[in-house]
């Protein structure tokens, strides 16, 4: 069996659609995905509680009144401890596998170091995900089947958006464990903006939204220790008018990190962050059109 059979019954992914897409935004919550097929259960020597520690719950319901204004949203269903689309296509770490690697993999990566690659070793709570060595074939699934469709898609998205409007905003949304804390003054930040230091947006964007969320009492990081990953580095490409901007959202204010239930501040910042994205998507063209183009 491969990742296609895996996802037989529920789709690997899906596009939320608002019929007609009326502002030049995408959303994308790559990590929010809880269909744990059971093939992959069976390999993981987590229980059904450990093996979600990875997972950004209940994003893509957080950032869904987005749809109704206008964006569409790309939402996973695969779980993150399964695969994981904000990496390089082969970030691999070859003591997960029986087989070598393929020569171009990228098996130096501080994120493969960590344990966080394409296909994760280890769980958000450092917890070893499989008991023992993994075939390659079992990568080379997931990524040929899932990871590259999943970008074929995003990237269609963020094309098609541009070719309409002349520019196109990616928001990719993600969340992060209530214990995060900056630097030394211990603060507790709600949000993080990450747009890799400037590289992957127009800084009317990023300084808008960090704005906005701040007008509504939240605390507000700005790339630290969250600057983006590889969709933000990747899509971003401000002087071509491709812009991305990462969110990760404080998950203590909306679930119990215990059993993954949404606790009572759950409708209200949902109902914020509709609010957010509404306001963030009326930023006038000019904005993002005026700006000079890279040469070809």
């Amino acid at each position: 069996m491969t990742a296609v059979d895996d996802f037989s019954t529920v789709p690997a992914f899906e596009i939320r659609s608002p019929g007609v897409q009326r502002v030049p935004f995408i959303f994308n919550s790559p990590h929010s995905g809880r269909h744990y097929p059971p093939r992959f259960l069976a390999m993981t020597r987590l229980d059904g509680v450990a093996i979600r520690r990875s997972e950004d719950s209940h994003v893509d319901d957080l950032f869904g009144a987005a749809v109704a204004f206008g964006a569409p949203m790309l939402a996973a269903n695969f779980p993150r401890a399964y695969l994981d689309v904000n990496r390089e296509p082969w970030e691999l770490d070859p003591r997960m596998f029986v087989d070598p690697v393929p020569p171009f993999a990228n098996i130096r990566s501080a994120r493969v170091a960590g344990g966080l690659g394409t296909v994760p070793r280890l769980v958000g709570d450092g917890m070893d995900i499989y008991a023992g060595r993994l075939p390659l074939a079992e990568a080379t699934s997931r990524i040929e089947q899932i990871y590259k469709p999943y970008h074929d898609t995003l990237k269609t998205l963020i094309m098609r958006t541009h070719a309409v409007f002349g520019y196109s905003i990616l928001i990719d949304c993600h969340s992060m464990p209530a214990s995060v804390r900056i630097g030394e003054t211990g603060v507790r930040p709600d949000f993080i903006i990450g747009d890799r230091f400037g590289a992957s947006a127009s800084p009317v964007l990023t300084e808008h939204a960090i704005g906005l969320l701040i007008g509504m009492g939240y605390t507000v990081a700005h790339n630290k220790p969250y600057a983006g990953g590889f969709i933000t580095e990747h899509y971003g490409r401000p002087p071509k008018r491709l812009h991305a901007l990462q969110i990760e959202v404080n998950r203590g204010l909306y679930m119990n990190e215990r059993t993954f239930e949404k606790t009572s501040g759950f409708d209200a910042l949902a109902e914020d962050l509709g609010r957010f994205a509404a306001e963030l998507m009326s930023l006038p063209d000019h904005a993002f059109i005026d700006l000079p183009l890279a040469a070809e």
